[in-house]
Parts: structure tokens; sequence; C-alpha cells
């Protein structure tokens, strides 16, 4: 296989992606096991007596050396097995799959949201540079950055639902339009189904918790593509244009614009993952329910082994996440593979 080329680069990230995936793996393993006590113990000490403890922990292999814990945790996170839980009867992969349809619908929302604020803030911020809009834009990207998510969720509950009634302050769809289980995204199953009700009821749910998790996603962008923007638009390629007599508005969104979002698609991976992580907080003021509040849940109700399971997967989809991202790099730029 030739060096430089799409293929050598594609086995090279997989071979890179296998070690850090081992080590993403062990974190989890080690900051869960750190905790004093055990599982079991911790979450049904009180509510069950000793010798149910003690075949509780021994139908867990909770009583076998640490490092044979260790290597059967990795070969069932390899094969997709993710745990059982001790407070819940269904295992970690069914609550994840009741679960991560509603985290992956907010976290998609809120990644286009961020996106259409960002990038159109951004390019015109820079296109406008050194005027009244271009500081209102880069003051607005620090500004929805800095503020602390919960803080902007509980103000857009106060104002868009509790005084102005436009909009739904928590839960993920009115009760009576649940549509039809299909791929358990409510806004495509409603499409499928032609569930117009169900649809809107959904939009109106999300709207809230999409917009804030977005906008704050939404100040990096505005920045990163602000500075993208000038730097190429003093490149020499864009001087040229200009002196063929090209229009001012051709050249930024034709040939500026493109070439500076080539390195907002590899943040753009990064910030998807870090959305992932701030649902948790956009779920729990919400009550969104989703994967990332399921786990807040079994955190409070100090289920060890459902947070580990919950953990792992999402680790599993980072690295993934991030391969992806290095592969769509690698086709639209060639110059990433060298």
């Amino acid at each position: 296989m030739k060096k430089g080329s799409f293929g050598h680069y594609l086995l090279m990230r997989v071979l890179l992606s296998i070690p850090m995936l081992l080590i993403l793996l062990t974190l989890v393993f080690v900051l869960l096991h750190a905790a004093p006590g055990d599982p079991v113990t911790a979450t049904l000490g009180s509510r069950l007596p000793p010798d149910q403890i003690a075949a509780r922990k021994e139908a867990l292999g909770l009583n076998d050396p640490i490092y044979i814990q260790y290597f059967r945790y990795i070969g069932h996170a390899l094969e997709g097995d993710f745990g059982h839980p001790i407070t819940d009867s269904r295992s970690v992969g069914q609550i994840i799959e009741d679960t991560a349809p509603a985290t992956l619908e907010l976290v998609i929302a809120a990644m286009i949201v961020a996106v259409l604020v960002g990038i159109s803030v951004g390019a015109l911020a820079a296109r406008l540079r050194d005027t009244a809009f271009d500081l209102g834009g880069r003051f607005f990207g620090i500004l929805i950055y800095a503020t602390p998510l919960f803080w902007s969720a509980l103000l857009a509950q106060l104002y868009l639902s509790a005084d102005l009634h436009w909009l739904p302050s928590s839960g993920r769809i009115g009760g009576f339009y649940v549509p039809e289980h299909i791929t358990g995204f409510y806004t495509i199953d409603s499409i499928l189904t032609g569930n117009w009700p169900a649809l809107w009821s959904t939009l109106s749910h999300l709207a809230l918790p999409a917009i804030t998790l977005g906008l704050l996603v939404g100040g990096v962008f505005v920045r990163l593509v602000r500075v993208n923007m000038l730097q190429t638009l003093r490149s020499d390629y864009i001087d040229a244009a200009r002196a063929r007599g090209i229009s001012e508005r051709s050249v930024v969104y034709r040939h500026a614009f493109k070439n500076a979002l080539i390195p907002v698609i590899t943040i753009m991976g990064l910030q998807f993952a870090l959305l992932i992580g701030n649902a948790t907080l956009s779920e729990t003021v919400f009550s969104w329910p989703g994967m990332a509040r399921a786990l807040v849940l079994f955190i409070g109700a100090r289920d060890y082994a459902a947070v580990q399971g919950i953990v792992t997967f999402i680790a599993l989809a980072i690295v993934v996440l991030s391969l992806l991202i290095d592969v769509i790099n690698a086709l639209i730029d060639p110059r990433v593979r060298y």
C-alpha cells in the first residue's frame, strides 16, 4: 500500500485508534473501581441481608481478582456487552437502546443550531472586519460560550416557557402524540408515519434544549470561522481572484469560505463529542429522557455497574467519531494524508 495514499492513511488511523480505545477503557475501569467499597454494597447494602449481598457479588464476579475483572470487562466491551445494572432489570445495552435515540436527536439538533449560528455569524464578521457587526459577533461568541449551560437553560425556561408560554419547558413530546416506534427518533418516526401533530409536538419540545445546547458550541464556531476566514482572505489566490475583477461577494463565499471550513470540520467532530458530555446538564434541566439523564440517575443511585457500562459506550462512540472525522478530513483535504 503506497505511503500517502488514502488506504494507507485509513489503515494507520485505524491502528492508532486501537491503543486510544484501550487507554479510554482502562481509565473508565480504574476510575470506577477506585471508589471505596463495591457497587452491590453501595447500592443495596441497606436493603438486603449480608448473605444476599454476598450472592450478588459472586454472581457479578466482584470476588475475582482485579486483573480478571479487568480483562473480562475489556472482552465484554469489545463484544458490545456493557453489563447489567444493579437497580434495573434491563441490561445496560437495552437501556442504551431505549435512551440513545433521544440523546442523539438532541445533540444533532444542537449541532445544527451551532453550525447555522456559528458559521453564518463568523463568516459575516470576517467579511465586515472591524465594523460594529464584527465587534458584536466576537462579543456574542465569547458571551454564549462563557455562559454556564445550566444558567442559560434555566433562563430560557423562565422567559420563553413560564412567562411567554412559547415553548414547553420539559419533556420530549406531549403525552398524546407519541409516534409509532420505528427508529426511536421521534422526528423521523413522525415523518415516516405521517403523524404531523407528533412532529410539531416533538419540534416544540426539542427547541429549547437544542437552542441552549447549540449556542454553547456556536460560540466556538463564531471565533474559529472568523479567524480562518481572515487568514484565507489574506492568501495569494484570493488576491489573484480580486485582481481578475471577481466581485467581493464571490471572493468571500465561493473561494475563501470553502477553504476556511476545512479546519472547522475537525473541530466540529470534537465539539460533537463535547455536546454529548454537555447533554448531561441539558437533559437534567429539561427532563429530557436520554442516555445522559439515565447516567445521572444511575450515579445518584450509586449503581456503578450501570455507570461503567454507559460511560464505556460513550467512550467507544467518541473513538469511532474521531476516526470518522479523520477520514472525512482526508477526503476533503488530501494534504492531511501526508
